[in-house]
């Protein structure tokens, strides 16, 4: 996050405004919502972990185990089941808007 002068990026009559709210300390303005990217989606590890959870369920159906994953992917047991369980929430969802 960049700091900038509100006196020379803000017009007068609005810098004024802000004036009689706050002085001389450090204000955020958030981004409008619309325009808020999710998580991960600039970085690009939105997409890198939902490659990694399909293979995950891929490999988990051709026959290896919880545990097996858990340690190839250094999560824990629990982690590859709910990662299982959604990828399969996920799966029939999209089958059934594609009836």
């Amino acid at each position: 996050m960049n700091y900038k002068n509100g006196k020379d990026v803000l017009p007068p009559r609005l810098l004024k405004e802000l004036q009689n709210y706050i002085q001389g300390e450090l204000l955020y303005i958030p981004k409008p919502e619309r325009s808020r990217a999710l998580w991960g989606e600039l970085s690009g590890t939105r997409k890198s972990m939902a490659k990694r959870n399909e293979e995950i369920y891929r490999l988990y159906h051709s026959g290896h185990t919880v545990s097996d994953l858990a340690e190839r992917f250094f999560l824990s047991d629990e982690s590859i089941r709910k990662i299982i369980c959604k990828m399969r929430i996920s799966l029939r969802e999209t089958a059934a808007v594609t009836e």
